[in-house]
C-alpha cells in the first residue's frame, strides 16, 4: 500500500509539473538576482547552452552556464541564468540550478591564484548566534521549488520551548486536515537528502582525521563527522549553497547535553550526568582541526563547529534501506519525536524519501515519529535536548559498579530496569535484580538456583524464590528509592538563585528531575504506603 500511494503521488508529480517548470525557474532567476543586486554586484549577461544527455539520469538537466568578470582588483563572480530545461522526470529543480552555483563559483575561486577566500567573501552565511531569526518561509519556498511536496493540510507550527518567547521556538510539522492511514505526507527528491556516504565520496577519506578520532575511541561516529564536514562546506558557500535557506531555517538554540554549562552537569542525577559527560566527550573528539580543505578560520572557529555538531546529531537517522547510510532530509528533520506516532519514513529505489501516516491523523494533530526508546528520557534529554513527558516509564536508576553476564541475563538494561509512570509498577526485571544482589551476598547456592530457573524459564521456582526474600528485597527497593528521591532534593537546592540567563537550560534540567521524583514517589505509594 505505502509503494501504491507513493507511486500516484509521483505520478501526479509528472503530470502536473510539466506546466510549470518554466515559471519557476524563471521565478528562481529573478530571486537569486535580487540577492546578488541587494549585495551590490553588477550583473552581466552571458551565456550558452549546455550539452547534455537528457536519458543520462547523472546530468538529467540543461543549464545556462554562469560566468564571471573581474572587477578592478578584487576577483568578483557575476551570477546569471535564465531558466531549467525539463528534467528526465519532469520536475523543476531549482536545487540544481544552486548546486551549479555552488560548483561554478568554488571552481572560480580556487582557479584565481591571487585570491585565497572562499565564497563566503561574497556572500553572507547563516548567523549562527543563539538569538538569530530562523526563516522558516524561505525555506518552505525553496522546498517547493526543489520539488518537495507536502499533503494538503501539512504546514509548520512552532512552540515556546522555554516559555520566554523570542527566537527559542521549536518548529515542527502539524496537519490542519484530517489524513487516512497509509497515505502520503512527504516526498523529498534524492538530490536534497544529505548523507554520510555521498559526504565520503565527495570529500573522500580522511585518513589523518579518521587515525584521531579512532584513537579517542570514537570510529563508530565517523558517519556523523563526515556530515558534519558537509554541513560546515555548506556554511561555509554562504548563500552559494544549494542548501543555504535551509541551513538559514535550522535552530541556533539547543537544551541538549552539548549545549549545557558545566554549572547545569552538576544539577544533573547520576545517570543523566553520565549520558551528558558522554555526549561533550563525543563533541570535543569530532573537531575538524586535520581538515586539510578547510581554513584556518574554520578550524578555529568552534562555536561553529559545535553548531554543526548539534545539527548531524539531533536531525539525522540512519537509513532503514540496509545501506547503513546516515541521512539528514531537509523538511522531514522537522518532524518531531513521539511516545506515540503518526508517521514513518522511508525511501524508494532511487533514494527519494517519502513519509507516510502509520494511522488516521485527525486535523489539529502533530506529525511525530520515534527517535529513540521511550522509556529513556534521560538519553532523549541529553541528546536531542526535550523532556518527553509523555513517556510511559522511566530507568529505575539503579546503577551497578559492575555488570557481569549473568546481571545481562536476568534483563539489566536502561530499556528494562523500569518504574513506570501513572501506576507506579516496577518491571520484573528490577525485581529479579534486586533478588540477585540480595542472594550474592547471603545465599549463593539460592543465587545458582535463581539463574537455573531463569535459563530453564521455570517461573514457579522463580516466584518461590521472590516470596521467600521479599522482605529483603522490598527493603532495598525502598532504601534505594529515599536514597534517591534526597538526591534529587540536593540538586534542586543548588540550582535556587542561580541566573537563568547564566544556565537558561536549568528550567528544563529542573523538569527532568521532578518528571523523574514524580514517578519515584509513585512507585513509593504503590508498594510502601
Amino acid at each position: 500500500m505505502l509503494e501504491r500511494t507513493y507511486l500516484l503521488w509521483n505520478s501526479r508529480r509528472r503530470r502536473t509539473s510539466h506546466h510549470f517548470h518554466w515559471f519557476f525557474g524563471l521565478q528562481y532567476s529573478s530571486y537569486c538576482i535580487k540577492i546578488i543586486k541587494n549585495r551590490g554586484f553588477r550583473l552581466r549577461t552571458k551565456m550558452r547552452r549546455g550539452e547534455h544527455d537528457i536519458n543520462d539520469k547523472q546530468t538529467k538537466f540543461q543549464y545556462f552556464y554562469l560566468r564571471y568578470n573581474r572587477i578592478e582588483r578584487t576577483k568578483m563572480i557575476y551570477l546569471v541564468f535564465a531558466a531549467v530545461s525539463i528534467a528526465y522526470n519532469g520536475q523543476v529543480s531549482a536545487f540544481h540550478i544552486r548546486q551549479l552555483l555552488h560548483h561554478t563559483s568554488t571552481s572560480t575561486s580556487t582557479s584565481t591564484s591571487t585570491s585565497t577566500s572562499t565564497s563566503t567573501s561574497l556572500f553572507s552565511v547563516v548567523d549562527i548566534e543563539e538569538n538569530a531569526p530562523r526563516d522558516i518561509q524561505t525555506m518552505d519556498e525553496w522546498a517547493s521549488m526543489c520539488g518537495v511536496q507536502k499533503a494538503e493540510g501539512v504546514q509548520y507550527m512552532s512552540e515556546d520551548v522555554d516559555g520566554t518567547g523570542g527566537y527559542r521556538l521549536d518548529m515542527s510539522l502539524m496537519t490542519t486536515e484530517d489524513i487516512p492511514a497509509e497515505s502520503p505526507v512527504l516526498f523529498v527528491p534524492k538530490e536534497m537528502v544529505i548523507s554520510s556516504n555521498k559526504a565520503v565520496e565527495e570529500f573522500g577519506r580522511l585518513e589523518d582525521a579518521e587515525k584521531l578520532i579512532i584513537s579517542l575511541n570514537a570510529g563508530q561516529e565517523l558517519r556523523q563527522y563526515y556530515l558534519m564536514l558537509k554541513i560546515l562546506a555548506e556554511w561555509e558557500g554562504g548563500e552559494d549553497s544549494p542548501w543555504y535557506p535551509w541551513l538559514n531555517s535550522l535552530p541556533r538554540y539547543f537544551q541538549n547535553a552539548a549545549s549545557m554549562t558545566p554549572f547545569c552537569y552538576k544539577c544533573l542525577p547520576s545517570l543523566m550526568a553520565t549520558l551528558a559527560m558522554e555526549e561533550r566527550a563525543n563533541l570535543n573528539h569530532l573537531q575538524v582541526k586535520r581538515v586539510p580543505f578547510f581554513s584556518d578560520n574554520i578550524k578555529g572557529y568552534s562555536d561553529l563547529w559545535v553548531w554543526a555538531y548539534q545539527i548531524v546529531y539531533t536531525r539525522s537517522f540512519e537509513a532503514n534501506d540496509g545501506s547503513g547510510d546516515l541521512r539528514i532530509v531537509p523538511v522531514a528533520d522537522y518532524i518531531n519525536h513521539g511516545t506515540e506516532t503518526e508517521t514513518a519514513m522511508g525511501y524508494d529505489e532511487e533514494g527519494n524519501c517519502y513519509v507516510q501516516t502509520t494511522k488516521d491523523v485527525p486535523a489539529g494533530s502533530p506529525l511525530r515519529m520515534s527517535y529513540g526508546d521511550p522509556t529513556n528520557p534521560s538519553f532523549l534529554l541529553a541528546r536531542y535536548g526535550f523532556l518527553d513527558e509523555s513517556s510511559p516509564a522511566t530507568f529505575c536508576k539503579i546503577i551497578l559498579p559492575h555488570v557481569n553476564n549473568e546481571l545481562r541475563d536476568l534483563g539489566y538494561a536502561h530499556d528494562r530496569m523500569l518504574f513506570y509512570k501513572d501506576t507506579g509498577e516496577v518491571s520484573n526485571e528490577v525485581w529479579d535484580v534486586l533478588l540477585y544482589q540480595v542472594l550474592s551476598s547471603s545465599n549463593i547456592a539460592r543465587k545458582r538456583d535463581l539463574m537455573k530457573a531463569h535459563m530453564d524459564d521455570d517461573y514457579e521456582t522463580k516466584q518461590i524464590l521472590h516470596q521467600q526474600y521479599y522482605p529483603e528485597t522490598s527493603a532495598k527497593l525502598l532504601e534505594h528509592i529515599d536514597t534517591f528521591i534526597n538526591q534529587l532534593d540536593e540538586l534542586s537546592t543548588k540550582s535556587i538563585g542561580r541566573d537563568v540567563n547564566d544556565h537558561p537550560r536549568l528550567p528544563l534540567i529542573m523538569r527532568h528531575n521532578e518528571f523523574v521524583r514524580n514517578t519515584f514517589f509513585t512507585v513509593r505509594a504503590r508498594y510502601f504506603e
